[in-house]
């Protein structure tokens, strides 16, 4: 258990690079399009990367086939599970620290049953209350920022990340669909290559890419900085390749429900992480006690509903 913890932690930092890198390049003037955009451009070239260098060069070709087979669904999964969702983070980044946008995306938990729902799924009634405290916890480090800034940037800060909560486990949950012919009007997805570790990802991200071109087009941002390059490349290094290693490769050690759960409770570690990367590396004030008193809760309803689960 303790060797999964410190894994899932050491997922959860390299995840808070996200808020606190995101953070920087608004505050030194990137536009957020870049933010979000370059990070996928280099994520596919990451990742084409590692497949060609682990010798899966088989694997790569299958997986592009099975792309070009269901372009239309991969390019659905891809605008709604990467593209929505990483516009929307990058977006609130403009209006919010790292740290605040990190606890509001706490309420993924909260956000994914309800999709499940959505898709005709039973999930379990037992953990609302806890679902409350997360969001109340929420809510509470949200309304801490009025202290010190107008409410249209704690609004624009916050809403984003609530709806950036539900489009990435909706993205997750239509390729679970098509891979378990879940869902009528989805095409059925069987092939076996989807199983290997990044199938998915490769898949989602390049059916993101023309949601991204989409977005340059129409918002013309000015061109990035170099700064904001390089900065864009760590986001997909550091979160898109190691974190995302980290945390699939604890979950694939977890022997049972209880395990499991502790690895996805490590997440919570990313808002711990994101302020104390804002307040060394960005001179961050800390947050006032509301806004302590909004972490807590947030971090102690999400690991008490994870928890809750596998009762």
């Amino acid at each position: 258990m303790a060797k999964l913890i410190f894994i899932g932690v050491l997922s959860g930092l390299f995840f808070s690079t996200t808020f606190v890198l995101n953070r920087l390049m608004s505050l030194d003037g990137g536009h957020w399009v870049w933010t979000a955009s370059l990070r996928y451009f280099f994520m596919l070239l990451l990742l084409f990367g590692w497949f060609l260098s682990s010798g899966n060069l088989r694997l790569l070709r299958e997986l592009l086939q099975l792309y070009r087979r269901h372009w239309l669904f991969w390019t659905l999964t891809g605008t709604v599970g990467f593209g929505f969702f990483y516009a929307l983070i990058s977006y609130s980044a403009s209006f919010s620290p790292g740290w605040v946008i990190a606890t509001t995306w706490q309420t993924t938990i909260i956000a994914t049953p309800i999709v499940l729902l959505g898709f005709g799924k039973k999930v379990p009634v037992s953990a609302l209350f806890f679902s409350v405290l997360i969001f109340a916890g929420v809510v509470l480090v949200n309304v801490s920022q009025a202290e010190t800034a107008p409410l249209r940037e704690v609004l624009m800060g916050g809403v984003p990340v609530l709806l950036a909560a539900f489009c990435y486990p909706l993205g997750n949950q239509l390729v679970w669909e098509v891979q378990n012919s879940g869902f009528a009007r989805l095409p059925a997805i069987t092939d076996p290559a989807l199983n290997r570790p990044f199938a998915k990802v490769l898949l989602m991200t390049l059916g993101s890419i023309p949601f991204w071109l989409l977005v340059i087009v129409v918002c013309r941002p000015p061109a990035p900085a170099a700064s904001q390059v390089m900065q864009t490349a760590l986001v997909a290094l550091f979160s898109g390749i190691v974190a995302t290693s980290l945390f699939l490769h604890g979950r694939q050690l977890a022997r049972d429900p209880y395990e499991l759960s502790a690895v996805d409770a490590t997440q919570a570690s990313e808002v711990i992480f994101a302020l104390i990367g804002e307040i060394i590396f960005l001179q961050a004030a800390l947050p006032s006690m509301s806004g302590f008193a909004g972490i807590a809760m947030t971090i102690a309803g999400l690991c008490l509903y994870l928890r809750a689960q596998v009762r």
